[in-house]
């Protein structure tokens, strides 16, 4: 033990109250106590400690900081800790030094206690336990990186980013706050290797691609959820970070195409309070405020909670288009023992749109010249609008069970109830402005899943190497009954007034068209899995890892029309068997190679048939990887190279109406580039180049409105010395040229640049600015015989004020 160091000492209980006080109406009955903040959080201090043994760092930081530091000196032995340099508070510097997996208490004003779940020698060694979204090592809050020292997005072991075989990005909280990335769509077009297209504005339309393929995979604290939850709409306020695994990942998502699992991994109560608030203004009316508190509940801390509120609304630079957002989360921690963990939460997101734009804007006039339209037109009627109301309850238990074995039981219940009412514009465009008109359709329903997904994994002996398995099993369900409103209403142009006679001037009044319910169609979708992974460590450089999933999935439509015979529909796989195979060899202590294969298969969708009206069978393939990566300063940095094949027979290529051909011997292959992290104390940097070929089986280029090269940068920099309340970053988004072969339209290449700054304003306060787009280029993010604009320049300015 160090001895103890008299210091000042503050009481600052302010953000625990805030907290204890908004989870009153979520947990009733819970003893709720407000948790001291101590001077360790406002206090910087200059730190200068190297790279050397964690008890020797410790013994540092005692002296130059006056604090003692309690720990346990088995659990310390053999580890290096990363160097601090430069001032933080006591706090900070600590978590710096230890990891941020390391549990920090301080039982009395003068001291910190430091409990270590697992080894964090070498920078960062894992163990066995996986227990997604709080794996040891994976919370990327308060590190101030932009990567992550681990992830179970791919395999659902709990792997450095370097030990897994495939290509991963995480967009860390940090990554997120300094460029103000407020929704899912927002994220990945800052992501490396991921293709953004929005086919509107406020509608359900955005669409993500990876190697060439449209993105079905998500997640949430690694359970599936499927895409007709609408995760565009996700606000990041809830969120630690989001893990993106490119590449086929059946082993953990069950189905899905080869293109990417998004993982959005929600945050977690803190064991000290902690609270903040957050007001936000920029160009077209956009204003947004919200809060943030977490700490412990019980004097005890066995009890822990956090609360976040967020509303944004927003007008856009299209006309007459408004958005209004409002966030409610919710969570707690119960330690039941030392051993039992039980979480509870909930989530509230609603989304109001009026006048959305969908579909774009016609990219040629009738005589085949570029139209160059305003930005600012909307084709969208002022009676159009999208709303949304998103609920989510989940619970789960986690146990640790001995000899480093533990397991997690996790049930969650999601809600989409959403209501649309979009008007399409039809039409040949003429020079004057006229020819265009309208064609309004209906959708709503209450979209619900339900997932039960059970898993244990520790380590186990063989050869006299000790190993890791995983094992569990998923079960979801997914139900909807939407109500018919007679589909699209092409007769509606006979209505007096409802023709557009010219979109140059037009201001969006029109009758709003009656809508009267038609039938009913309900569905209900099944999906069993059990799956099984062990890593194999063969050697101390090579590591293998072999897993399986296994699935039963059933899907049951009916169409009841009003007045007419009803229809059903029965789809059925059993006993899919999806194996994955990755091996990792390690060079040195800094390089790694790997290699991955897996199996691709995902039912198409329920609208999915070709010319004869029959469904298509569904997508299967295979894919393969292999590449190298680094990992650099104790894990700071992480970087990698990747090459990858994709093959897939019935890819679903559109054609006309609801009519989709089934390709054969389709092929994706390309080369992606990575880099993630800390350059050098204060400077942050994310840095991806992708670049991806996909043909069919006359080995003609497909999917072409899509670039084929792509490259993604930002980073940031805190200046030193006596600037270094100042922070500044940028970065530049481009994309190779695109076209549509089909309507003769092509967009050259365009490079978008963003910067941002930050001013600590003092220990508690800090604002920051936002320049997106900053040279005003004008480019479709989507184009085809439609376009969509993307942004024109626009400027966001943020304050944060911590408690």
């Amino acid at each position: 033990m160090q001895y103890p160091r008299d210091v000042a000492f503050t009481r600052r209980p302010l953000a625990s109250a805030i907290l204890a006080a908004s989870l009153l109406a979520l947990l009733p009955g819970a003893a709720v106590q407000a948790a001291e903040a101590t001077q360790a959080q406002t206090q910087r201090i200059d730190f200068h400690i190297s790279t050397q043994s964690l008890v020797d760092a410790i013994e540092l930081f005692s002296a130059q900081s006056g604090y003692q530091v309690i720990y346990d000196a088995n659990q310390v032995a053999g580890i290096v800790s990363p160097e601090v340099q430069g001032q933080y508070t006591a706090e900070q510097a600590l978590r710096t030094l230890t990891g941020s997996s390391a549990r920090l208490s301080q039982p009395n004003p003068n001291s910190f206690l430091i409990e270590l779940p697992v080894d964090l020698g070498s920078g960062l060694q894992l163990d066995a336990v996986s227990i997604s979204g709080k794996a040891p090592g994976s919370t990327t809050e308060g590190t101030g990186l932009y990567t992550t020292y681990s992830s179970s997005s791919s395999t659902r072991l709990n792997l450095t980013p370097r030990e897994t075989p495939q290509a991963l990005t995480v967009m860390t909280r940090q990554r997120l706050d300094d460029q103000r990335l407020s929704t899912l769509t927002d994220t990945l077009e800052a992501t490396p290797g991921i293709i953004v297209t929005r086919d509107g504005l406020g509608a359900e339309s955005d669409s993500y691609y990876s190697r060439g393929f449209v993105i079905q995979n998500y997640e949430v604290d690694g359970v599936p959820t499927t895409t007709r939850m609408d995760n565009y709409t996700q606000s990041m306020a809830m969120y630690d970070r989001v893990e993106i695994v490119r590449g086929a990942s059946g082993l953990i998502s069950g189905m899905g195409s080869p293109s990417a699992t998004i993982n959005l991994i929600r945050k977690r109560p803190t064991y000290e309070g902690q609270a903040s608030i957050t007001g936000s203004a920029g160009t077209w009316d956009r204003y947004g405020s919200g809060f943030d508190v977490s700490g412990p509940l019980t004097e005890s801390g066995n009890v822990r909670g956090r609360l976040v509120a967020d509303y944004k609304t927003e007008k856009a630079w299209v006309d007459r288009y408004k958005q209004d957002t409002q966030l409610l989360y919710g969570i707690t921690e119960f330690d039941l023992s030392e051993d039992t963990l039980l979480t509870l939460g909930l989530s509230y997101l609603r989304t109001d749109v009026d006048s959305p734009l969908r579909s774009g804007l016609p990219t040629r006039f009738s005589n085949g010249e570029r139209s160059n339209l305003s930005r600012s037109i909307n084709s969208a009627p002022t009676w159009s609008y999208n709303d949304h109301e998103q609920t989510s309850y989940f619970a789960s238990v986690e146990q640790q069970l001995g000899n480093g074995w533990s397991g997690k039981l996790e049930y969650s219940h999601s809600e989409n109830k959403f209501d649309e009412l979009f008007g399409f514009v039809m039409g040949d465009l003429n020079p004057d402005g006229s020819g265009m008109s309208q064609l309004p359709v209906r959708f709503s329903g209450t979209p619900r899943q339900d997932n039960l997904d059970l898993y244990v994994t520790g380590p186990f002996r063989l050869f006299e190497r000790e190993h890791e398995l995983i094992g569990g099993v998923t079960l979801s369900q997914f139900s909807q009954s939407v109500p018919e409103w007679g589909g699209w209403r092409y007769d509606y142009n006979a209505t007096p007034g409802a023709s557009i006679d010219n979109i140059f001037d037009w201001d969006g009044k029109q009758p709003k068209p009656p809508f009267t319910e038609s039938g009913k169609s309900s569905q209900e979708e099944n999906q069993y899995a059990a799956y099984l992974t062990t890593r194999l460590h063969l050697s101390d450089d090579l590591n293998l890892i072999l897993g399986s999933r296994l699935i039963d999935w059933e899907r049951k439509t009916e169409d009841r029309p009003y007045g007419a015979a009803s229809s059903n529909t029965d789809r059925k796989e059993t006993g899919v068997f999806i194996p994955y195979a990755g091996v990792v060899y390690d060079l040195n202590d800094t390089w790694s190679l790997y290699a991955s294969y897996t199996k691709i298969f995902n039912p198409q969708g329920s609208w999915v048939q070709d010319a004869q009206f029959k469904p298509i069978d569904p997508m299967q393939g295979i894919g393969y990887e292999m590449g190298i990566k680094g990992s650099h300063f104790d894990g700071k940095l992480n970087s990698s190279v990747a090459v990858f094949k994709l093959e897939q027979d019935n890819l679903a290529i559109w054609q006309h109406d609801n009519v989709y051909e089934a390709k054969q011997d389709t092929t994706s292959k390309g080369i992606e580039m990575e880099i993630n992290g800390e350059l050098a104390e204060g400077w942050q940097a994310s840095a991806g180049y992708a670049y991806t070929l996909t043909t069919d089986n006359q080995d003609e280029r497909i999917n072409t409105v899509l670039p084929r090269h792509s490259l993604k940068t930002f980073t940031s920099y805190r200046l030193p010395g006596v600037l270094d309340k100042v922070t500044v970053g940028g970065g530049v988004n481009w994309q190779s040229k695109v076209g549509n072969d089909l309507h003769t339209f092509t967009q050259g290449s365009y490079a978008i640049a963003n910067l941002m700054a930050r001013y600590d304003i003092n220990e508690h306060l800090e604002a920051s600015v936002n320049l997106n787009n900053l040279f005003d280029r004008e480019y479709y993010s989507m184009a085809g015989l439609y376009g969509t604009y993307g942004a024109p320049r626009n400027v966001m300015t943020n304050f944060t004020y911590r408690f």
